[in-house]
């Protein structure tokens, strides 16, 4: 999954690697971090960030936006997904309300199929301050991404705003 996202990606993106550790995105004026473990790959974009788990069955990228990009910025993540033959069944269609690390956050979740089989597509969209969103995408194997359930929750929860 991550060749294909990798691809798709680099035409798009100027990105700066980093095996794990924390990142506070954007470089040039962060308003948040995020942590992943040793074994993850993290890469800083030139709007966010990527993850993606030692095997690729994880992948997920988290874009800046404000209320001028928001749309757009969920646009592209739209078409990044179809892009890489990533179906949505919008049947399958659940919504939720959460906090995360103080953030409001909503969450869609679908369920879906890729080149490989079945997949989980997530999209949440997280306000770090009163000016800027986090639209988080996902995009997971299931069957895969059920291994990474720690460290998944764990990447998650360290996602907050940087002061």
């Amino acid at each position: 999954m991550k060749t294909l996202a990798t691809a798709a990606f680099a035409a798009l993106l100027l990105t700066t690697a980093a095996k794990a550790g924390e990142l506070s995105f954007p470089s040039d004026a962060p308003i948040a971090s995020i942590t992943v473990p040793d074994t993850w790959t993290l890469d800083e974009t030139d709007t966010g960030a990527e993850v993606t788990s030692p095997d690729e069955a994880i992948y997920f990228f988290i874009d800046v936006a404000d209320a001028k990009t928001t749309d757009a910025v969920i646009d592209d993540a739209a078409d990044f997904l179809t892009e890489n033959r990533v179906t949505v069944d919008p049947a399958s269609l659940k919504q939720s309300t959460d906090k995360l690390n103080g953030m409001d956050m909503v969450n869609l979740d679908w369920d879906g199929t890729d080149k490989d089989g079945p997949v989980s597509i997530g999209m949440s969209i997280v306000a770090p301050n009163p000016e800027k969103l986090l639209v988080i995408t996902y995009w997971g194997t299931k069957g895969e991404q059920e291994k990474h359930a720690t460290d998944l929750v764990a990447i998650i929860n360290s996602l907050k705003p940087v002061k």
